[in-house]
């Protein structure tokens, strides 16, 4: 990536062909961590890491107290459960105001498979969309996708929703607006992988009982704050200062929600 206008550059250009600023192999190396078991195992950066751990650590809670209530386990959690501890449900968001479910409905999972499954996702995709867009433009786009993902699938079902796939799916997006927003065989091939991850994703919401309204939400807000944010800059500039308070009030949002769900959730206990 060329260290002056972030265009996608070989490793065998000595000069940017977008801006003509000379580069070297320290301009054009990309700053990895070290793969696991030889590649098996995707790369994850910090806050991929994070949101992989917040999900973890809500599942054993969830697990523990469906299992203590009887009416669940480590392998599935009750749906009384993901109601107690957040889930999206219109009733509660719309007739009673609790507007922070559209971020803590994403941070639960209903099964041992489901979060295995969306956990392996994010670990992938979190982890490219880390390194291209920056850890600020990550959480801005995560948390935007989770909450437009939930709202839209409040106004489309009064069902019980849960999942961190409405910000997988807006992830997915931000790496679409990657490929269209760069021009050349490279952003092409961003744009079709990722373009291919959607309608996979998509069809497979199309089995009973997945909340597909969650995917085209979050897909769509992924997408409008990835082709809005562009690639961060090198310097801190006045774009880069409105990413990191947008981050940091996502970040406020996000443990707001939490503590409302805490006091609720004790409330009701």
């Amino acid at each position: 990536m060329c260290p002056h206008c972030r265009a996608f550059i070989t490793s065998s250009d000595k000069t940017c062909p977008y801006c003509n600023t000379p580069v070297g192999p320290r301009a054009i190396e990309r700053r990895d961590p070290g793969p696991i078991l030889g590649g098996l195992i995707p790369q994850a950066h910090f806050v991929t890491s994070m949101i992989l751990l917040i999900n973890f650590g809500l599942y054993a809670a969830t697990a523990l107290y469906s299992a203590r209530t009887g009416n669940g386990g480590w392998v599935d959690i009750d749906g009384q459960t993901l109601i107690a501890f957040g889930g999206k449900v219109r009733a509660a968001i719309l007739g009673y105001g609790q507007w922070w479910r559209l971020v803590t409905a994403g941070f639960l999972h209903g099964g041992l498979f489901h979060i295995l499954m969306n956990s392996w996702v994010l670990f992938d995709v979190g982890a490219q969309v880390e390194q291209i867009y920056g850890a600020r433009r990550l959480i801005v786009i995560y948390f935007a996708s989770t909450v437009c993902g939930f709202l839209a699938s409040t106004f489309w079902s009064n069902s019980l929703s849960i999942g961190a796939s409405a910000g997988l799916f807006g992830l997915i997006g931000a790496m679409i607006a990657v490929g269209v927003r760069h021009k050349g065989s490279f952003g092409h091939a961003i744009r079709g992988l990722y373009i291919r991850w959607a309608i996979y994703g998509l069809m497979i919401g199309l089995l009973p009982g997945i909340d597909n309204a969650a995917h085209i939400g979050g897909l769509a807000a992924g997408f409008a704050c990835g082709y809005l944010a562009g690639l961060p800059s090198i310097v801190e500039n006045f774009t880069e200062k409105v990413w990191r308070i947008a981050s940091y009030a996502a970040l406020i949002a996000t443990g707001y929600s939490f503590l409302q769900m805490f006091l609720w959730f004790r409330s009701a206990a």
